[in-house]
């Protein structure tokens, strides 16, 4: 069966990692049916209608991740479903209302919509690292984090971890929705996801980086896995095409201390005014290992990490989230 004639669905189609998606689907012949909350709002259509392939095999839907049944015109007729949509910020009032709600209600009424549709043959969740490291266990340079780490619910409320308990509860009840329902799905989990923005507004994950450009304040003491935005979005079609995929997939590049990244854009761009010194006094908040063999089995090359920060300034500017002047 040729890809022109498959159709599949991305939710959240407006965000970061969907625009991509939605992006390399059209490439590849697909049509696609994309759910977005406010089809009024031109920051989230324009840039995917401007898309090749667009006007021929993208369409548009209205959806939204705590009605129940919103998504049942989405998923209709689709083979694929790959569910991105899910909130992602760190300035949280009410922790349940804004992340964890839309995360864990969001993933189960997809799922039902999908259960109902006998055309879904396998959803693809994009989940994060985030509900596989945060277990409290020691990452320290010698541990390697693998797809059958999970993360702590009780953990990580102790420790104010909002994003990562939303994430984290989202796709346990996933795992144990597709079981019983008898669908096929695989989960990406990538860790920090940077690389060039297809959308107009500004995502968490580029504003990690954008933060030490425009920001005199002192960098972070803290150490992410960090991944190419491309290499995401073609993980999870790959994950979908291939008869194979099953389960998690982790998607780490490189494991970098923040120092690490205000190193490379000093190599980069030595104009840039970066930060000279650490948030605080405290040892760096040590490194530690993410398995790619799984990730590689699918299939993926990973963007070195130097090469991604790139791609993230040259967006920034070229978006005029700061001066061009400033990067030479």
């Amino acid at each position: 069966m040729s890809m022109a004639t498959k159709t599949v669905c991305v939710t959240g189609a407006s965000g970061y990692i969907a625009s991509w998606i939605v992006k390399f689907l059209l490439q590849r012949g697909y049509t696609v049916k994309a759910s977005i909350r406010d089809l009024n709002d031109p920051k989230k259509t324009e840039h995917l209608l401007a898309l090749d392939g667009a006007k021929e095999r993208l369409h548009l839907l209205k959806a939204n991740l705590l009605e129940q049944g919103s998504f049942d015109a989405v998923v209709d007729g689709c083979e694929g479903v790959f569910h991105t949509a899910s909130p992602f910020f760190h300035a949280v009032t009410d922790p349940q209302a804004e992340l964890i709600d839309p995360a864990l209600k969001g993933t189960l009424n997809v799922l039902e919509s999908c259960a109902k549709t006998p055309s879904v043959k396998r959803v693809v969740l994009t989940s994060s690292i985030a509900a596989v490291a945060y277990n409290g266990k020691p990452r320290t340079p010698e541990v390697i984090v693998d797809e059958t780490w999970w993360s702590n619910p009780e953990f990580c409320k102790e420790m104010k971890q909002w994003y990562v308990l939303s994430k984290t509860l989202a796709e346990d009840a996933a795992w144990k929705f597709v079981k019983e329902k008898g669908l096929d799905m695989v989960t990406i989990n990538p860790a920090m996801v940077i690389g060039p923005l297809l959308q107009p507004t500004l995502n968490t994950s580029a504003a990690a980086v954008l933060n030490l450009i425009k920001s005199p304040e002192p960098y972070p003491n803290a150490t992410f896995g960090w991944v190419n935005v491309k290499d995401v979005a073609n993980a999870h079609i790959l994950a979908f095409e291939n008869p194979s995929a099953n389960g998690r997939y982790c998607l780490v590049e490189r494991v970098a201390h923040f120092s690490e990244i205000v190193q490379i854009l000093r190599e980069l761009y030595p104009s840039l005014p970066l930060p000279e010194k650490c948030a605080d006094d405290k040892p760096f908040v040590p490194k530690y290992q993410v398995s790619k063999e799984k990730a590689k089995s699918l299939g993926i090359e990973f963007t070195p990490l130097k090469e991604s920060i790139k791609e993230t300034v040259e967006s920034l500017k070229e978006k005029n989230f700061f001066g061009a002047s400033s990067a030479k």
